[in-house]
């Protein structure tokens, strides 16, 4: 006998056997045991999560000999039919290849006819989204009025293109994708129906890469099967998939932390060196930051205690603002890298620039080579005491300028360059911000720590909510940026060759498009 797929072979036969689909199979079986059918069924979802089977399910619910049922029997002439495919009165259309007007009138004149064997007709119209215009228009009434011996079941994975016309006339059930669990403990029941040996840490990857499509995680798992000779490990798998494994991972995200651009590049020589994917290595970096970012902000978000014990050391040496722009770096990295000169290349730049854009804090160059430093920083948690002072300004009360010699990135910049300076003691800062800025305040501690490391000394800082009488940071740099900008309209116009071409063409200056230099 012929070797049947996993997908085909373990192709659910009933709702009870349906993976991930409870709110579907819930308004189902109410409807079929009061017996309160609808003429047409809209399924839509992404591929593989079992649109089609339920519409085999349903025929057979609605044609079972033992009688209209939530539960068919699965063994009377009817449903052995369906499940094979060659039920007369079942007909399965694939819209992409018979999208006619002509092709859905020849279906429609079939439909008028009564069943041959069964107690309905059922249609079941595949990727209905492809139909014609002229096609949708045909089916519109017969629809809407179907003969009471017709039940059209429509399935599509592109339910916008559907018009609203036929919309209204179907009751519409959203398929979910399937989570990451439910495929793996599925699949893991699979296996040990098939009798094959397997490690559950090899099903997780098998899951992730079937993208909530329990079809193809069987079309995976067959794979898999094949590649490993019988048996299912978490390295083959990973190869097979080219899959980077927490360890490349998790060296990566040291090497952020500690700072240690070589140590990154080392990880990305070996994913190169193993054939490993790079847009997936992002992926999971990115994932992984996602995961962080949760555990500082949201740790109840993580009920898995030995991922936040392994997560805890990042999230607490990890500054979140930074950590939010090493996340779209890395979003960006993988958006970028079909143009770049190579995946490696691509990949190597994003790690520098995780690099290049560190936040710098205990003010202790980087060395990254011979004769050379990066301007960049350890992140440390070492007391305010202990850190070396910076060289101050030339006047305390020059608040502007120190907000320049600051190393301040984010939100904590923008709360600087929005505050002015009321009054300054050896022991504490007194600023004022105007209360549209006030959504900046809960940054005021860092601010603070900062002003403790540029003095050398334990500072209080107390930024009050009160229109700055003068002008602050933000806006002197404004200013200064519209002067800048009213020169160059200035001197563009004032120019005689500028003059003479407007005369001469009759022409205007469009000044957004003058940039000062």
């Amino acid at each position: 006998m012929s070797y049947l797929v996993l997908a085909r072979k373990w192709r659910p036969k009933s709702f009870d056997t349906l993976v991930g689909q409870e709110h579907v199979v819930r308004a189902l079986t109410h409807a079929l045991e009061q017996n309160r059918l609808h003429h047409a069924y809209l399924f839509t979802g992404t591929r593989g999560v079992g649109k089609t089977t339920i519409a085999r399910i349903l025929a057979k619910a609605l044609n079972c000999e033992q009688g209209i049922t939530p539960t068919p029997c699965g063994v009377c002439s009817s449903c052995l039919e369906i499940d094979a495919g060659r039920f007369i009165d079942y007909v399965e259309m694939d819209a992409a290849s018979n999208r006619s007007v002509e092709d859905m009138a020849a279906l429609l004149e079939k439909a008028a006819y009564a069943p041959n064997s069964g107690r309905y007709k059922v249609y079941m119209i595949d990727e209905v989204h492809q139909l014609s215009g002229h096609a949708f228009n045909a089916m519109l009434k017969t629809l809407e009025e179907p003969p009471e011996h017709v039940k059209f079941i429509l399935a599509t994975t592109d339910p916008q293109k559907i018009p609203v016309t036929v919309l209204s006339r179907c009751l519409q059930f959203n398929l979910k994708q399937m989570p990451p669990g439910h495929i793996i403990d599925h699949l893991s029941r699979v296996l040990d129906a098939e009798g094959v040996a397997f490690e559950p840490a090899a099903l997780r990857h098998l899951a992730k890469a079937a993208a909530g499509s329990m079809r193809d995680a069987l079309s995976l798992l067959d794979q898999t099967i094949a590649h490993g000779a019988g048996r299912i490990e978490d390295e083959g798998v990973r190869a097979m998939l080219g899959t980077v494994g927490d360890d490349h991972l998790y060296a990566l995200l040291d090497g952020v932390v500690a700072g240690d651009i070589h140590a990154m590049l080392a990880v990305a020589a070996t994913i190169e060196e193993r054939s490993l994917s790079f847009e997936s290595a992002l992926l999971e970096l990115a994932t992984l930051l996602h995961r962080i970012a949760l555990l500082q902000f949201a740790p109840d978000a993580l009920p898995d205690a030995a991922e936040q014990s392994r997560l805890a050391p990042y999230a607490e040496r990890l500054d979140p603002e930074y950590l939010q722009l090493c996340y779209q770096i890395l979003i960006h990295g993988r958006d970028e890298l079909a143009l770049a000169p190579d995946e490696a290349a691509g990949f190597g730049m994003t790690l520098l620039r995780l690099f290049a854009f560190r936040p710098a804090s205990d003010h202790e160059p980087i060395k990254v080579g011979a004769g050379g430093t990066a301007a960049v920083r350890v992140v440390t948690s070492a007391p305010v005491r202990s850190v070396p002072p910076v060289e101050r300004v030339a006047a305390d009360s020059d608040w502007h300028a120190l907000v320049g010699q600051l190393p301040l990135t984010g939100m904590v910049r923008q709360l600087a360059q929005h505050c002015e300076l009321a009054r300054q003691s050896d022991t504490g800062i007194v600023l004022r911000i105007a209360p549209t800025h006030k959504h900046l305040q809960p940054h005021q501690d860092k601010l603070r720590a900062e002003l403790a490391r540029h003095y050398g000394r334990a500072l209080t800082l107390d930024i009050q909510l009160v229109e700055p009488a003068g002008q602050t940071p933000k806006a002197k740099a404004e200013n200064e940026r519209r002067e800048r900008q009213e020169r160059a309209i200035a001197a563009i116009k004032g120019d005689p060759f500028v003059r003479e071409a407007c005369d001469l063409f009759d022409a205007s200056i469009d000044e957004s498009t003058i940039k000062p230099i």
